[in-house]
């Protein structure tokens, strides 16, 4: 009777350790970046938003380079969001107190993908705060919009470009 506890136990332990192989094998990044203006005409204290462009995915072209396809990705997840200042050079986020960005497609109800709240940054770039978020029909469709919401907590004196680097952690299924 031990023999077949043992044999069970050890087969469901490889079962398990396989699966993880197999997600392993099948996760990948991908990458996307937009660039969006802080006017500096911006209230100050006040949650204010900011429109970004359109940001194409060619997610397509990424599942194909990972070998698989939109319909096998079973969960994706933000794996980083990074800001840089990229104009004016040398300017830091210390203006900025918080900073929460939302994602959205027009098939897609906008859900908050990551923030950063009591910003005390004295460089040019800042890394978010992923949400847990399920993010597989953002990543699968053509495009998605951003929206960013920013208080400041000093009086801007010209506008302010800042990128915004994000990578997604993607998982597709093996069938």
């Amino acid at each position: 009777m031990k023999k077949y506890i043992y044999t069970a136990f050890a087969t469901l332990s490889l079962f398990i350790v396989s699966c993880s192989v197999v997600d392993q094998l099948l996760t990948f990044t991908v990458s996307n970046q937009t660039e969006f203006k802080i006017a500096s005409n911006f209230p100050l204290n006040i949650a204010s938003g900011i429109v970004t462009p359109d940001v194409p995915t060619n997610s397509s072209a990424e599942f194909e380079n990972n070998n698989t396809k939109a319909n096998l990705v079973k969960y994706v997840k933000l794996k980083e969001l990074k800001l840089s200042i990229t104009d004016p050079d040398g300017k830091t986020f210390s203006f900025l107190k918080s900073i929460h960005i939302y994602i959205s497609t027009d098939a897609n109800d906008e859900i908050e993908l990551a923030y950063l709240e009591n910003i005390s940054a004295t460089t040019n770039t800042i890394v978010l705060t992923p949400t847990s978020e399920k993010l597989d029909n953002y990543i699968k469709a053509s495009s998605y919009k951003l929206r960013t919401e920013a208080v400041i907590r000093e009086t801007l004196t010209t506008d302010i470009t800042v990128k915004a680097d994000m990578k997604f952690k993607v998982t597709a299924d093996p069938f």
